[in-house]
């Protein structure tokens, strides 16, 4: 197993002592600026005209055009969309970064698949928190913190993983568990988690399970309730406990039925188009369609977009959630 790094084991000074600027202003930028700020760092926010800008200013940050901040800092955090990194990293911070500056990262996309390739003297890292933004902000402000890998691309300084880190402790992940990786191992197995279970195989699981009963004549009410809202009840006895604390803690009846069937939803088809998936990831070929769907307007991800806005499980959500007051909502998640 790789080694796990815990506050104890990680001095921070090497990063106390330099002014940091945080790129982009969203979900991880947020949380990273204000974690940092609440650490003891000198961080500022660089940033182009929009919301999150007003935002940045709100909450009390140093606002500047992302060309100044580059400037400024010796230590840059990249933390825009992915797939506007190249675009503002060519022309905002290119040719502005000091040689020897450190430049981090929180996903591996644009370093992997070569859209972004610093300089030989660029310290170039990743912190890779394994959570949204906002809950790396929440666990925080808890007393905790959202575990995170750490992979360096770059080192001619040779302070790099010292810097990347403490840079991973002052945001809380010291508090959860720090692990080292490479940028590829982060890249691909964030890419394929996403897709294959968190975000593409849960959704179309969910979906398929609602269809189901809706289209067998069961009302759509009782079908969100049993295929979408307790997934977080589930999901939290696996996460507090793995999956045998999550079958300790069900019925038998369910123990026993997802011991029956959960093989004949998930199985060997299942598993071979995953690692279609996974190859898709590691050849590359996701990669250049999605960069290729950003060049053309994004024609195809409006149009998905638009087919699971009209989903009947969307609608039938909406209402039921407007109905259950304590069903936690995070501002964060506009910004």
């Amino acid at each position: 197993m790789a080694e796990v790094y815990y506050d104890q084991n990680v001095e921070e000074g090497v990063l106390l002592d330099k002014k940091v600027a945080v790129i982009g202003y969203g979900s991880q930028g947020h949380a990273h600026a204000k974690n940092l700020r609440d650490s003891g760092v000198k961080v500022f926010i660089g940033i182009r005209e929009g919301k999150s800008k007003e935002q940045a200013k709100e909450d009390g940050f140093k606002v500047m055009p992302v060309e100044t901040a580059v400037a400024e800092a010796e230590v840059v955090i990249l933390l825009l969309p992915d797939e506007i990194q190249a675009e503002v990293y060519e022309s905002c911070i290119k040719d502005i970064l000091n040689p020897g500056s450190f430049l981090g990262f929180a996903h591996g996309f644009n370093l992997q698949y070569e859209q972004i390739k610093p300089e030989e003297t660029i310290n170039t890292f990743l912190v890779a928190p394994k959570g949204p933004g906002h809950i790396v902000r929440q666990a925080f402000e808890d007393g905790g913190g959202v575990p995170a890998l750490v992979a360096v691309d770059q080192n001619p300084s040779g302070e790099t993983e010292k810097l990347a880190l403490a840079y991973a402790k002052l945001i809380g992940a010291g508090r959860a568990g720090i692990m080292e990786a490479s940028v590829k191992e982060e890249t691909e197995t964030d890419l394929f988690g996403e897709q294959a279970v968190l975000c593409g195989g849960m959704s179309a699981l969910v979906k398929a399970g609602f269809e189901t009963l809706v289209e067998a004549g069961y009302q759509p009410e009782v079908a969100y309730f049993e295929c979408l809202h307790e997934v977080k009840l589930v999901v939290d006895l696996m996460y507090e406990n793995g999956l045998e604390g999550m079958r300790y803690s069900i019925s038998d009846t369910a123990e026993w039925g997802a011991y029956k069937s959960g093989p004949r939803i998930v199985n060997e088809d299942t598993k071979s188009n995953m690692r279609d998936v996974l190859s898709d990831i590691q050849n590359g070929s996701f990669a250049k369609q999605w960069i290729a769907e950003n060049e053309n307007g994004r024609a195809s991800f409006r149009a998905y977009a638009k087919k699971e806005e009209e989903h009947q499980i969307t609608k039938v959500g909406r209402d039921l959630r407007a109905l259950m007051p304590f069903v936690k909502k995070h501002a964060s998640l506009s910004q």
